[in-house]
């Protein structure tokens, strides 16, 4: 059988320093040279495109790029130049906006938390308009959450109680697009259920007996699951609107029916393949091939069909 001669760079970010970040992307390049192709890791800035004499430019070729990063600028400049992306700038910026992905998400046959954007304050000493927070309270009830538009791993996200609490996140959140969400599923635990090329490829619980965050970087930890089918579908809807190649989409439970949390578009699986054994980089690496029309033998252990 043929090998893939395929050339290929995974980027990350140019300050990459989280063990689980620098994890994901040795597993991708590892399964993607099993499958025969040349895959070089490269931090962003270490890999240039630069606008020179009217024209964008690259320091060198590739066949593919998978991108783990969130800057906007450098893959838009590859696209243009013709290299094929995964996942898409487009979906990325998507993502990495909380409030885009649900603006785009609405209307397309999901659940979403009631989630209403803040707006933006330019300036530090303003005071946050009260009447707008009470127009929150109003609709949205405590308790209620607040979220920064981005950030991972549960970062700057906060469980509000009351007027008082909701007025202090709104002063510490005002200089940052963020919003504010009616709060819905069980405390510290939801379902990551991981996307690859339109099918679910494993699918973990997590649950925090110590925070309302459920991510494992909190403090969350992952098990085994084994979802009602509507979840599933959800997950594939929402990597369907996004136009995702991987994503993970993280499901709160509310009276049984699935409400979208989160999609994140280079979702960290490493504890995923730990407590589910899936071999979800080598899916992805199978779909990467497969779409740049190689011939390649597939390794890949799905759990779950779509």
């Amino acid at each position: 059988m043929a090998e893939s001669k395929c050339n290929g760079v995974v980027l990350v970010n140019a300050y990459l320093r989280a063990p689980g970040m620098i994890r994901q992307a040795e597993r991708i390049a590892e399964e993607l040279r099993l499958r025969g192709s040349s895959v070089r890791i490269v931090k962003n800035g270490a890999f240039l495109s630069e606008v020179r004499k009217n024209m964008l430019t690259l320091s060198e070729k590739c066949d593919f790029l998978v991108n783990l990063d969130k800057d906007k600028y450098l893959p838009r400049m590859l696209e243009k130049r013709g290299v094929r992306l995964f996942n898409s700038a487009r979906a990325v910026e998507l993502c990495d906006d909380k409030m885009l992905t649900y603006i785009e998400l609405a209307g397309q046959g999901l659940n979403l938390p009631d989630t209403i954007p803040a707006p933006l304050c330019y300036y530090s000493d303003a005071a946050v308009r009260e009447d707008f927070l009470q127009g929150v309270a109003a609709r949205l009830g405590f308790p209620l959450v607040a979220k920064k538009s981005f950030g991972s791993w549960g970062m700057d996200v906060r469980l509000v109680q009351d007027f008082a609490q909701l007025q202090a996140v709104a002063e510490e959140f005002k200089l940052y697009p963020h919003l504010f969400q009616k709060r819905v599923g069980r405390s510290g635990e939801d379902l990551r259920v991981l996307v690859v090329g339109g099918k679910v490829v494993a699918c973990m619980t997590r649950k925090n007996d110590h925070d309302f965050r459920s991510n494992v970087e909190a403090g969350g930890k992952g098990s085994l699951a084994d979802p009602p089918e509507k979840f599933l579908n959800a997950a594939l809807r929402c990597a369907e609107v996004l136009g995702l190649d991987y994503c993970g989409v993280d499901l709160l439970d509310e009276g049984g029916e699935p409400y979208v949390c989160e999609v994140n578009s280079n979702a960290l699986f490493n504890e995923a393949e730990r407590v589910t054994g899936a071999n979800v980089a080598g899916a992805f690496a199978d779909h990467i091939l497969a779409q740049l029309g190689k011939n390649i033998r597939c390794f890949s252990h799905n759990m779950y069909k779509n």
